[in-house]
């Protein structure tokens, strides 16, 4: 099964991709990690993606595509994977798209965690006092409403192009950690033995 979670900063799309990563055996992938696994592997995409990142500029959409294509590709991913952290707008998202094409396969679910965003700040600042020391430096009320407005005008657009491709499926993100999960896991018609896909 192959899948994308999306959702605004804070809504829980890392705990809740873990959580289905745990108890379905699907390999959790994101985007920062997987620059910087290829990086340190030297694989050739790494390659650019290095001379990229150390003249200061972001890393296109081609070679993330293509670190993408290469991590997927790995037996950990056989049984499916979940992007977090990608596609961040359209045409990312259909560059993954023709990405999949090439090789005969297709996205299988879009997981959207719809979330109040006025109640966003209340989890972030929540975050940041429970991880007080090793909190992420953007977590704070004036570094969300940044994250926040480039959601809202990169990312939000994907929810469209999802829904009109027929396998976006709307979560509420407001409700406990173990309901989101168990909508989740309703959503994708997951049972506690159902990781091939």
């Amino acid at each position: 099964m192959k899948l994308i979670f999306l959702g605004p900063p804070g809504a829980g799309k890392g705990t809740q991709a873990e959580r289905i990563q745990k108890s379905h055996g699907l390999v959790q992938l994101s985007t920062g990690d997987m620059l910087r696994a290829a990086v340190a592997a030297g694989t050739e995409v790494g390659k650019q993606a290095d001379a990229i990142m150390k003249r200061g500029d972001l890393v296109p959409d081609e070679v993330v595509v293509g670190i993408i294509a290469d991590r997927t590709n790995e037996q950990d991913c056989q049984n499916g994977y979940i992007l977090d952290g990608f596609p961040r707008n359209v045409t990312q998202a259909k560059a993954l798209d023709e990405m999949l094409s090439s090789r005969g396969e297709r996205l299988d679910a879009v997981v959207e965690l719809r979330v109040d965003a006025s109640i966003l700040l209340s989890r972030i600042e929540k975050r940041a006092a429970e991880t007080a020391g090793g909190a992420r430096a953007d977590d704070n009320a004036e570094a969300l409403k940044k994250r926040l407005k480039v959601y809202e005008e990169q990312t939000a657009p994907l929810s469209g192009y999802y829904q009109d491709a027929g396998i976006l499926k709307a979560i509420d993100g407001m409700k406990d950690m173990d309901a989101v999960t168990a909508d989740i896991e309703a959503a994708l018609e997951l049972k506690e033995t159902d990781i091939a896909g």
